[in-house]
């Protein structure tokens, strides 16, 4: 329908509402109001109510009349509410790049930078004293059974990305673990700790290796204390850090520890100078990887400044997440994935797990719980397809999913633009402009 069209029904609309209320105020006025006794006052308000149909009308024929005669204010105006496109630069030989919009990104996701402290809980405040303190522990090989193992022997932070490179790690008497060790990086905005999230803090954390059979092997939380009183060498230490009149114990002991990881953070990369102001910080590719990033739905798990929704900021509803969400039985088969069901319940068809932070992720292979996959590009087009439902293909045409609910006996049809290789090319350089640059230039000069 035209704008003369519109008019057209908008006079007819006018003229229908004007006889409408002269009828129905007549009926009300000489007909109605006098058969039950009415005041004048009322007659208008009985008038209204019957013709509460009429008004409804009238509204919509202002709306109409709104878009007929000011369109271009209104959809701008209700543009600028919905969208907030991203200007992206194409990538071209030369100086002069030309800028593509692209459409469809919602402007209620805000980006944004980590910062360079992380919270502590009050009873535990980060002091100077604790962190040099809890350096020292965390690199002491005594709060191991045989003295072999240390946290660091599995979460490098001195000369790695805060993790070992290994599928699992080494525990004493040469025993492998079964999941994969996470970077201890950023570790202080993570809301839990652990592959399935059973510690609620960092200081729960730190009191866990030590007494794990597979890892560091010690009988007793108590043996742990008693390893720390036997070296006289610490008894300073805790007492700059705690009190003269403190007995070391376990709590102090896993709060130096906890104070000190607190301070391993890594807001050095290009994502964050982006950011903050430098559009020179990120290339076009990377650019085209964020805008990705957000429209095929990666940050529904990893949101926020350490891109986890784990983290303690703005915490959503849950922080751990099914795995896989879709059924992709290839993946599932070729990388073990159903072996290890997390924190569900045993016997589960689906794990599940903490959503693990994606900053340093491309210093930090191999990857998944299991560290079952050492390719960055190979855990993008996993999680596309089994947490996104995403398909990979470079077939513009192939994008229709089929998905069957067992439960409820429904097969639904999903269309979406699948994902191609340069998409997933594109993805894995913005992952990489999460790197730290110190922990870029250790890998750099074959450090890690």
């Amino acid at each position: 329908m035209g704008q003369a069209g519109l008019v057209s029904f908008m006079n007819v609309g006018i003229v229908m509402l004007i006889i409408g209320f002269s009828v129905l105020f007549l009926m009300v006025r000489f007909e109605l109001g006098p058969a039950s006794g009415l005041s004048p006052v009322r007659k208008w308000i009985m008038t209204l109510a019957l013709g509460s149909g009429m008004v409804a009308f009238s509204i919509k024929l202002m709306i109409i009349a709104t878009l007929v005669n000011f369109p271009a204010q209104t959809i701008r105006l209700f543009a600028a509410q919905q969208t907030d496109p991203l200007q992206l630069e194409r990538e071209a030989p030369n100086a002069e790049t030309p800028i593509v919009r692209l459409p469809g990104l919602q402007k209620a996701y805000v980006w944004r930078t980590l910062p360079e402290t992380a919270p502590a809980p009050k009873w535990n405040p980060t002091t100077p004293e604790k962190v040099v303190l809890g350096e020292r522990l965390f690199h002491d090989t005594a709060l191991s059974i045989d003295r072999t193992l240390s946290c660091s022997s599995c979460h490098d932070v001195r000369n790695g990305a805060g993790e070992d490179h290994r599928p699992g790690s080494l525990g004493v008497g040469g025993q492998v673990g079964s999941r994969n060790a996470p970077t201890v990086w950023n570790s202080g905005f993570q809301s839990v700790l652990f592959w399935d999230g059973r510690a609620a803090s960092l200081e729960d954390q730190a009191a866990g290796p030590p007494v794990n059979p597979a890892e560091m092997g010690m009988p007793s939380l108590e043996a742990v204390e008693q390893r720390v009183n036997e070296n006289p060498a610490y008894r300073d230490a805790f007492a700059r850090a705690f009190g003269a009149d403190q007995p070391i114990t376990i709590r102090q002991i896993t709060a130096a520890i906890a104070a000190y990881e607190r301070t391993l953070n890594t807001s050095d990369t290009p994502y964050d100078r982006f950011v903050r102001g430098d559009r020179q910080a990120l290339s076009a590719a990377q650019l085209r990887g964020m805008a990705l990033f957000q429209s095929v739905g990666c940050i529904l798990c990893h949101s926020g400044p350490n891109f986890s929704a784990a983290s303690v900021f703005d915490p959503p509803p849950a922080a751990l997440r099914l795995f896989p969400a879709f059924d992709a039985p290839h993946y599932v088969k070729r990388y073990q994935l159903d072996k290890d069901v997390g924190a569900n319940t045993p016997g589960s068809k689906q794990a599940v797990w903490r959503v693990p932070s994606l900053r340093n992720v491309a210093l930090t292979a191999p990857y998944l719980h299991n560290g079952s996959v050492d390719n960055l590009h190979e855990v993008v087009r996993i999680m596309a397809t089994l947490q996104r439902g995403k398909r990979v293909s470079n077939d513009a045409a192939d994008n229709a999913t089929l998905v069957w609910s067992s439960r409820d006996r429904t097969l639904a049809r999903i269309e979406a633009a699948p994902l191609s290789d340069r998409d997933v090319d594109d993805i894995v350089e913005f992952l990489k402009a999460l790197s730290s640059d110190r922990l870029l230039a250790r890998s750099q000069a074959g450090v890690l």
